[in-house]
């Protein structure tokens, strides 16, 4: 018996009537690195295309100065940094409990309104699981969405409820980490 596997014979996708659709609910989850470096690919794709285009930051804050907000600023994309920073680095728990609970009020009402072709919520998952954003009232607003907007949602441990009403979801799984061997985050990789 061989170890390899018998040749494919037929594409996957023969047997499947593809359609389209409008628009996209896409997740990005899992504690491997990327989520937010692959969405943020799919915000240039999304530029490329001459589609209006957005993103909210939930957890980094705008005193961060990272290389994905600088150069989307500087082709047309509607920034938002809306968090205060990593939630184990808070001095006020409420403070950044108040500022995610604005930045979803915010973010609802940029995908209600239907401007936008193409919205990324950024670590969106955090303020889900830590209680502070109905994942429910999340899950309700993407399949409510306007037809011709596309949202693409990135973080750890992505509700089910958003799993659920998503047409793409990608789990990046972690294999090795930099972090693990006491490498900081670094300028040009990580942000």
């Amino acid at each position: 018996m061989s170890d390899h596997a018998e040749p494919r014979t037929e594409r996957p996708y023969d047997k499947r009537e593809l359609r389209s659709a409008p628009s996209l609910v896409l997740v990005n989850t899992g504690h491997g690195k990327g989520k937010s470096t692959a969405a943020f690919g799919t915000v240039l794709r999304s530029v490329a295309r001459g589609w209006p285009t957005a993103v909210v930051q939930f957890i980094k804050s705008g005193n961060w100065n990272t290389g994905e907000e600088q150069i989307s600023r500087q082709i047309g994309v509607d920034w938002f940094s809306a968090g205060d920073g990593f939630s184990w680095e808070s001095s006020d728990l409420d403070e950044s409990q108040a500022k995610a609970v604005a930045a979803w009020a915010f973010a609802k009402d940029l995908i209600n309104r239907g401007e936008h072709k193409m919205i990324l919520l950024d670590e969106v998952s955090y303020p889900m699981n830590w209680g502070w954003i109905d994942a429910d009232d999340v899950a309700a607003t993407l399949r409510d969405r306007p037809e011709d907007t596309s949202v693409f949602l990135t973080g750890r441990e992505m509700p089910q409820p958003v799993i659920d009403v998503a047409d793409t979801v990608t789990e990046m799984v972690k294999v090795k980490h930099a972090f693990e061997q006491g490498i900081r985050a670094r300028k040009g990789i990580d942000y």
